[in-house]
């Protein structure tokens, strides 16, 4: 048994052996974030939509309105294809 060849290959892992780096310490770090123009757009059209009334008050008083004075007429026909139009853009999803 040839004792040199095994020498060889442990001196060829001994070569890789990883050598331990002083930590420095962090006290003098700090994290930093940037957040670009478009980003700082979009908190702030997020913040105006949630502002924002889900209810159009205008266009529901109008309509309170007419079905009060008993003025206010649903189209069959038009509530009908406003109902299939949603209904196919459903679907397609």
């Amino acid at each position: 048994m040839r004792i040199e060849a095994y020498n060889q290959v442990q001196q060829l892992y001994n070569t890789k052996k990883t050598t331990k780096v002083p930590v420095a310490s962090s006290a003098g770090m700090s994290d930093k974030i940037q957040i670009s123009s478009i980003g700082k757009d979009i908190q702030t059209a997020k913040s105006a939509v949630e502002a924002s009334s889900d209810i159009r008050e205008d266009v529901v008083a109008s309509i309170k309105a007419g079905m009060e004075n008993g003025t206010y007429r649903v189209s069959g026909e038009s509530f009908a294809e406003k109902l299939l139009r949603q209904y196919e853009e459903i679907s397609s999803l």
